[in-house]
């Protein structure tokens, strides 16, 4: 089911966490920003809008790093529901697209809910001072990744935070998976 997530707060600080990454070590998601500020991204394996912007996600990271900010990806679905959402399918996952930044797991589910992230993508952009400026979209793409000359709203967000520490009033927010909570007592 498609999930739309609210608009940005800006000036939301940032929540630190420990989670365990792809790579076999523990991550702080603050030590992952840049001097300029830092994108936490939630995704999953097997959603489809996901799927289809991977590479464009990938890209993305790698075009911002030179502008001082830094970038992480959260896996937080039920991976006992969803399978491939496993630690092991992040794994694969990562390695298969060639991931340049810490792909983390948060099996509880506590990062997803203290960030309240509502799909997949869903993506939090923070300033050098870890203040929310962006909660948008990568581009215009849905299920099926759109057209090369697609603007880039989350790298152009973040250009402009990296210069000038505020994000842009106008954003469009991201659309995805739900993301697939645990089910409680």
């Amino acid at each position: 089911m498609a999930a739309i997530p609210p608009v940005c707060d800006f000036g939301w600080k940032a929540v630190d966490a420990r989670l365990m990454g792809t790579e076999g070590r523990a991550w702080s998601l603050l030590d992952c920003a840049g001097p300029n500020g830092l994108v936490v991204a939630f995704i999953c394996n097997h959603c489809p809008y996901v799927k289809a912007v991977i590479d464009r996600i990938v890209r993305d990271a790698v075009d911002l790093e030179p502008l001082g900010i830094g970038f992480v990806a959260i896996n937080s679905n039920d991976a006992t529901v969803y399978p491939e959402d496993s630690f092991d399918g992040m794994k694969a996952f990562a390695a298969a697209h060639s991931f340049g930044f810490p792909y983390l797991h948060d099996e509880s589910q506590a990062v997803a809910r203290a960030y309240d992230a509502a799909c997949t993508p869903d993506f939090f952009g923070f300033n050098k001072d870890m203040e929310l400026q962006y909660r948008g979209r990568l581009d215009a793409s849905r299920k099926e990744a759109g057209s090369d000359d697609l603007r880039r709203d989350l790298f152009e967000a973040m250009r402009q935070v990296a210069e000038t520490g505020q994000g842009p009033q106008d954003q469009v927010p991201s659309m995805g998976c739900s993301i697939k909570w645990k089910e409680t007592a």
